[in-house]
């Protein structure tokens, strides 16, 4: 393979319908199967159990040049280094990208055991995602702007333009300052620093509070800082879809598992993210639920159009 088919690959990104993602490792279990189930709808995946797979079916079928590789990982030490390897050889500029289930997310929060490579919880990969296909797509610089192989130099210097959408420098890239945002959160500290953060990205808040959201917030989102979620959290959460149904709830929570988010979002919640929370999962939150019609409001653009805001993942294999 020449370098100049590779290039040629990495400039079709562009393109998001000539995208190819490849998938390796497993899609069983709830959490996984969720993350698969939702980017096998959004993009064009080819699934493969190993990098050595892989690497054997692209020799043997001659297939499209992948732009991103995702390895799944089911379970702490699923993957080593010389897996990355093995991709990054055979693709030099491919994007190499761990998700990691509950099992792993536990271990992630003690530091990354792939160097050089973004390791996202199950849970944000969707969101995340829907932001990396977004810059990518308009040729800005994003955490997956440069492959694993670039010097880490590079790769830090490439990402400080990334810090001018959260202040709303490039209107292309702001997050969604037409926005209104209902914040509650279950202590001060948490609600305050949720303020500071999202009003820094432009988001204009029309109510803060702690405890739980009223039946009628007055905003287009509200972001729920939920902790973790309770039967009588969930009561509430289907009181309020029912109430507002166009109102987009985000619930941010300390620990998501596949089945709490799975009760949450069949009550009502068009997202569950963690914490700690990152902004970029928000924002790919929105064009998310901008790109599937899931809600009555577009970025920036208010609509007349009826549609409920409960997102569903889609159709789930259950666990083993």
């Amino acid at each position: 393979m020449s370098l100049t088919n590779t290039i040629a690959s990495d400039l079709d990104l562009n393109q998001a319908s000539r995208r190819h993602l490849l998938w390796i490792g497993a899609t069983a279990g709830l959490e996984l199967g969720m993350a698969y189930t939702w980017i096998a709808n959004r993009t064009n995946v080819v699934r493969a159990c190993s990098p050595q797979a892989a690497i054997e079916t692209d020799s043997l079928s001659g297939g499209p040049l992948p732009s991103i590789a995702i390895l799944a990982a089911d379970w702490p030490g699923r993957w080593a280094l010389r897996d990355a390897v093995l991709l990054s050889k055979r693709w030099p500029l491919l994007r190499i990208v761990s998700v990691a289930s509950s099992l792993v997310d536990g271990r992630r929060r003690s530091g990354p055991v792939l160097p050089g490579i973004e390791e996202v919880s199950w849970y944000d990969f969707p969101s995340r995602f829907e932001c990396w296909c977004k810059d990518i797509d308009a040729g800005r610089p994003s955490l997956l702007g440069l492959p694993t192989t670039a010097r880490r130099e590079e790769r830090l210097l490439e990402s400080i333009p990334m810090v001018m959408p959260a202040i709303g420098r490039d209107g292309n890239t702001a997050t969604g300052s037409a926005l209104t945002v209902s914040l509650v959160a279950s202590q001060a500290v948490d609600l305050d620093g949720l303020t500071d953060l999202l009003t820094l990205a432009g988001w204009h808040i029309t109510r803060s509070g702690c405890g739980q959201p009223e039946l009628d917030e007055p905003a287009d989102v509200l972001v729920w800082d939920i902790g973790s979620i309770q039967s009588s959290q969930l009561a509430r959460l289907r009181m309020l879809s029912a109430n507002r149904p166009k109102l987009a709830i985000v619930l941010l929570e300390s620990f998501p598992r596949g089945d709490s988010t799975l009760m949450a979002l069949r009550s009502g919640a068009t997202a569950v993210l963690g914490r700690p929370f990152m902004l970029e999962s928000l924002r790919g939150t929105f064009l998310r639920l901008e790109r599937e019609g899931r809600t009555g409001w577009q970025i920036g653009k208010r609509t007349d159009r009826q549609s409920s805001t409960r997102a569903d993942l889609g159709p789930c294999p259950l666990a083993r």
